[in-house]
């Protein structure tokens, strides 16, 4: 089957190089313009791929049974942000004059959402305090423990794991602190016998209840969780490497001047771009990203040298 998929624009591609740099082997395929993977979904399995070129999103997916499509295509759309409207947001995230002129040159930036949120919580978790490239590594050797689809596509064979998957099987696969494992083993557990639950039908408080008094879950994880999984577009992470990053290098800073950047500078800085933050957290993860650009300012002798371990 092949659509093509509706949306506001204008719509700024950059999200398909998110999704790429965090692309699990076997699950998904991606690049800077195409977005494929693997679903299960209620009534069977399928696959969709989205392709972006230049104008519209083109859509090809397969479903074992029909009933599914609809629930497809309102994965993908939430996965995509479709429903965003980005004139409003870039409006408002170009009141800081740092932002202003990044926002010009990529209007119509978009928010991942997700397919699955149990998958977004443990993705998060496997990732805080570790770099993307050394998160997604660890993802991909969790696929062995993954369900096969019946709809093979290219690479896709397989599932992403379900969290009684992951409960069984994870311990042995994990790297990193053993309270660390613990933790995503622990949550896992939880999500599989149905004792933690959560979804578009939570909010951000009730979503920060839920979550924030399990170990090993902090702000940055619901603050990351409240934006792919409930699409809330006001979410800020002032203590996020990369945020602080790449609002420094915009404004001109060296990366290691950038680096002495303040939580509450960067809290005052995104108030007024209420109710849009999460679009101003997205520009900056992507100018992180991109690395510094000349010229620069100089770092200041007397500014201090220590780096925050932030969660990235």
């Amino acid at each position: 089957m092949a659509v093509t998929l509706n949306f506001i624009p204008p719509f700024e591609p950059g999200i398909f190089a998110f999704l790429a740099a965090r692309a699990v082997t076997g699950v998904e395929e991606a690049s800077w313009n195409r977005y494929a993977r693997t679903l299960q979904l209620p009534s069977g399995h399928g696959w969709f791929e989205l392709v972006w070129d230049g104008t519209s999103l083109l859509l090809e997916y397969d479903v074992e049974d029909p009933r599914d499509s609809d629930v497809l295509l309102q994965c993908v759309r939430q996965l995509f942000n479709l429903d965003h409207d980005p004139v409003s947001a870039d409006a408002a995230v170009s009141k800081d004059p740092v932002l202003a002129p990044r926002v010009e040159a990529l209007p119509g930036i978009r928010l991942p959402g997700c397919t699955d949120p149990a998958e977004i919580l443990i993705r998060a978790m496997v990732g805080q305090q570790i770099t993307v490239a050394a998160a997604r590594t660890q993802l991909n050797q969790l696929t062995v423990l993954a369900t096969p689809s019946r709809l093979p596509h290219g690479t896709m064979t397989h599932f992403f794991p379900t969290p009684p998957q992951i409960a069984t099987g994870a311990a042995l696969i994990l790297r990193g602190p053993k309270r660390r494992i613990e933790s995503i083993m622990a949550v896992a557990a939880q999500l599989a016998d149905g004792t933690l639950s959560i979804g578009p039908h939570d909010s951000p408080e009730s979503l920060a209840t839920k979550l924030l008094p399990i170990s090993g879950i902090g702000p940055w994880t619901v603050g990351y969780v409240s934006m792919r999984v409930l699409g809330n577009g006001d979410v800020f992470l002032p203590t996020d490497a990369a945020v602080r990053n790449g609002y420094g290098l915009l404004r001109g800073d060296t990366l290691a001047l950038a680096r002495t950047i303040k939580v509450g500078e960067l809290s005052k800085m995104a108030e007024p771009l209420r109710p849009w933050r999460s679009y101003a957290t997205m520009h900056l993860w992507r100018a992180a990203g991109e690395g510094p650009k000349a010229p620069q300012r100089a770092r200041p002798a007397h500014s201090p040298g220590s780096e925050r371990h932030l969660g990235v």
